[in-house]
């Protein structure tokens, strides 16, 4: 239990403390999207133009998508600026936001499920984007974090093809927890990348790796990318922490999980995410 609660503060603490990354090219357009039993408020940046852009929908992670300011959280900041300066279109719902619910980081209860409430939300984010004109209709993709990468490998399973057409072009799952996945015989209906790091105690790198082997010869395109030493949330750049220790609550493993850096295994997971999503 104390270890399951740390883990959680640590993922919720990382993408607090991220510094800002260099300011995206939009000002987000706050939509509201129909979904069952109420709205589903979502972030819409844009490249300039009329499009049809190649759009990508990114789902967050356990600490949610804002802070307390409303703003776009750090961790989410250099991925939007990314994808919109090659050419994509990004829509990144709040699903916790939109529920009234806080960080599911440490959540003794979880009230958003990724395997329930999370799904419907990715369904009804892309039949939304299905009626936008500006949508490149065969190019919609799907990245997730955390939380939000595991509400992705239940969306990509072939159980929902018939709910979805056009389909998803490709997905890529930052450290999804992988365990329940590979328990009960996962598979893809669209090529899916799943990028985690070796040292990851959050998530499980060795039950996301027996998932993918597992979906060969049964699934679209499936791999994992395994970073040694890189932690739980390596694809975003962080500074030292040295205010870290007057927080409330803070420990010095915390401390050091949360220094964790690896530079290399942020710029490979940029470049293949930016190939996946084109294929």
């Amino acid at each position: 239990m104390v270890r399951q609660l740390l883990s959680g503060w640590i993922v919720a603490a990382a993408l607090l403390v991220q510094p800002v990354a260099a300011a995206p090219q939009a000002m987000p357009e706050q939509v509201d999207i129909a979904r069952p039993n109420g709205v589903l408020h979502a972030l819409l940046y844009k490249p300039e133009g009329a499009g049809p852009f190649h759009t990508v929908i990114a789902l967050h992670g356990c600490a949610g998508l804002t802070g307390p300011d409303t703003r776009l959280l750090p961790a989410y900041r250099g991925w939007v600026t990314q994808l919109l300066g090659t050419g994509n279109a990004v829509l990144l719902p709040d699903s916790y936001g939109s529920r009234d619910v806080g960080s599911q980081c440490r959540a003794k209860e979880r009230r958003v499920f990724a395997r329930r409430e999370r799904v419907d939300d990715v369904l009804s984010t892309r039949q939304w984007l299905l009626r936008q004109p500006w949508v490149a209709r065969e190019h919609i993709g799907v990245i997730g974090w955390d939380n939000g990468a595991s509400a992705l490998l239940w969306a990509v399973r072939p159980q929902l093809a018939h709910r979805l057409s056009p389909d998803f072009r490709s997905a890529v799952a930052f450290y999804p927890d992988c365990r329940v996945s590979s328990r009960l015989g996962w598979s893809a209906r669209v090529p899916t990348l799943v990028l985690i790091g070796a040292k990851d105690e959050t998530s499980s790198p060795a039950a996301c790796r027996e998932m993918i082997e597992d979906a060969r010869g049964r699934s679209a395109l499936a791999r994992v990318v395994i970073y040694p030493g890189a932690d739980h949330g390596f694809d975003v750049a962080r500074e030292p922490l040295h205010a870290l220790a007057a927080a409330p609550g803070a420990t010095t493993p915390a401390a050091r999980a949360l220094r964790t850096e690896d530079a290399a295994a942020r710029a490979d997971a940029q470049k293949r995410v930016a190939e996946w999503l084109t294929r």
